[in-house]
């Protein structure tokens, strides 16, 4: 998977690439929003990775480039458990990682890396591009659901 980004004071970008059984899926749009994407397949006429490649290439010449790891915000969502959670908080956790890992993935946010229970609380940990963005697009996607009983969503290094 290749993700890139371009900022300025007006906008942020999202351009992002990857490949499944052959297919390459190109994902963009403006960061917190779930954009456009293609698939490109390989056809007698077209290498499909080349393609991809030569796209990523002109994507990077516009000023597009990779935010490091380290550069991510550590976002996590927190919620009371009673003392260290029931197996039923810890199935609920796991369904909430995987529902991050979608918002945050179709939105070019970032990706759920994980959680933790014990001690009256329950997190889910995400790493994000943009906290203040990925506040408000999460805070927006659990409205409603099973999830909207969260404590609070907080930036782990502020």
């Amino acid at each position: 998977m290749l993700k890139l980004y371009k900022t300025s004071d007006e906008f942020s970008l999202y351009w992002e690439t990857w490949e499944d059984d052959g297919v390459h899926t190109v994902h963009w749009g403006t960061l917190g929003t779930t954009g456009q994407s293609k698939e490109v397949r390989s056809t007698p006429q077209l290498d499909a990775t080349a393609a991809v490649e030569q796209e990523a290439r002109a994507q990077v010449g516009e000023g597009f480039a990779e935010i490091d790891i380290d550069d991510h915000a550590v976002l996590l969502i927190e919620y009371p458990v009673a003392g260290h959670g029931t197996a039923a908080d810890v199935e609920k956790r796991h369904r909430l990682q995987a529902r991050m890992n979608e918002t945050l993935g179709w939105t070019g946010l970032g990706h759920c890396d994980g959680g933790s229970i014990g001690s009256g609380t329950m997190e889910v940990c995400c790493l994000v591009v943009d906290f203040e963005t990925a506040k408000r697009v999460i805070a927006a996607d659990l409205k409603g659901t099973e999830f909207s009983d969260y404590a609070r969503i907080f930036d782990e290094g502020a």
